[in-house]
């Protein structure tokens, strides 16, 4: 009785009371996503990705679209309910939020209210309770227990999560809130958003993993300024870095991603996890893929964008050398001035160097034979080594940190 008295100290929601009684709330809206996915499972709807709306189908729960809601909304009529949701929202969003309802219709109480999908800054009391537990359920409806891989040491990393939420076609927060339920790691999944009054990014929210042993990342918990989060400038582009956030959270390695802002802002919300660095190897000289804008290198001191160009065309005409060019004409006349000074320059395996300003140099490669289609890989990779080797020597001798695109045919990457 004491447990089940503590219980009901924590969770006071009557939704969430007359769901659970005395048991563990979480344990039981788990319990009951896990049924509902195992029956549906058996009776052919298959994943990844887990379509909701076949889901709510097999539930006889009716779906209708509705542009003037903001999200989703379950509304009962009669002996049914049905989901009306805003098919203007992306698919992602879309998709969970059809979940985030469908878990609504596990309360006893859902036929006597219209139940909307409420915004964490739209909650009340304890609405944060019935949304909280409504989002647990829908990740096990869209990312069903046992079909994600293992979200462990060597495997947690913020591409490996955005490759995930790509599979299970979910949204960036889905996919880090299904992580943080299922990972071994000591780890804690966020948002953050950015204060538009002194530009310092704080905590919108936190979600930690079991084995996290520090205390929660409270909302509102303010960042340090020079925070990974600030090259989060736009949707998808992503950073990494390593931060101390003061006691008791000390050194932490944060990796994040730029999503969709709250309405009205200009600045992207930004998703991510943290843990801490004493558990990973450290090594300085490590590549790091980033998501964003390769014509923009970040960091400190000298950048060197790196790029590939080919044996044949001093004037760049596709891919991120177009880029480069119609960023920085100057850059392309100096590489078309240096090829025609003496065409042996245009060798495979030669180098060309051109300044930017004093914080920024392109560094160009011959390394490609030819452009255009071709039945064989135009580029040549004992020239490409003999390139890059080259390339570190000059970024060793001037201290420089070396940028360039993970596809050369990507116009902007990181």
């Amino acid at each position: 009785m004491e447990l089940a008295s503590s219980k009901r100290r924590y969770w006071t929601n009557p939704s969430v009371l007359m769901l659970a009684g005395d048991a563990d709330p979480v344990d039981v809206i788990t319990g009951k996503a896990r049924t509902v996915v195992f029956e549906a499972i058996q009776d052919g709807w298959s994943g990844p990705p887990f379509d909701p709306f076949a889901l709510a189908e097999y539930l006889k729960i009716g779906i209708v679209p509705r542009q003037d809601i903001a999200e989703a909304r379950t509304v009962p009529s009669g002996e049914h309910l049905s989901i009306e949701f805003n098919p203007n929202r992306p698919r992602g969003r879309v998709r969970y939020s059809i979940c985030h309802e469908i878990a609504h219709t596990f309360f006893p109480d859902c036929k006597n209210f219209v139940r909307n999908r409420l915004a964490h800054e739209q909650m009340k009391g304890d609405d944060w309770q019935l949304e909280m537990l409504c989002n647990i359920a829908a990740s096990e409806l869209l990312m069903p227990i046992g079909s994600l891989p293992t979200l462990d040491t060597g495997h947690l990393t913020i591409d490996a999560l955005l490759e995930l939420r790509k599979k299970y076609d979910v949204s960036t927060e889905a996919i880090l809130l299904r992580t943080a339920w299922v990972t071994g790691e000591q780890c804690s999944m966020f948002t953050a958003s950015r204060r538009e009054q002194d530009g310092i990014y704080q905590i919108d929210y936190s979600v930690p993993s079991k084995s996290w042993s520090v205390s929660s990342i409270t909302p509102g918990f303010r960042l340090p300024k020079q925070t990974a989060m600030s090259e989060c400038t736009a949707i998808g582009f992503t950073a990494k870095g390593n931060e101390d956030w003061g006691r008791p959270f000390d050194k932490l390695r944060v990796e994040c991603v730029g999503i969709p802002p709250y309405p009205g802002d200009l600045f992207p919300r930004v998703a991510g996890f943290v843990r801490y660095q004493r558990s990973l190897p450290c090594d300085s000289s490590e590549i790091v893929y980033l998501r964003g804008d390769a014509t923009k290198p970040r960091g400190e001191g000298l950048r060197v964008i790196a790029q590939v160009v080919n044996d044949r065309a001093a004037t760049w005409g596709a891919g991120f050398a177009l880029a480069i060019r119609r960023k920085w004409p100057t850059i392309q006349e100096s590489f078309r001035s240096w090829a025609e000074i003496d065409r042996e320059h245009l060798q495979l395996g030669a180098t060309q160097v051109a300044e930017v300003d004093e914080t920024t140099t392109v560094f160009s490669m011959v390394c490609q034979h030819g452009y255009g289609p071709s039945p064989k890989p135009r580029i040549r990779y004992q020239q490409l080594k003999n390139c890059l080797e080259q390339l570190a020597k000059y970024s060793v001798a001037n201290s420089a940190s070396v940028h360039m695109p993970q596809n050369p045919k990507a116009q902007r990457t990181d």
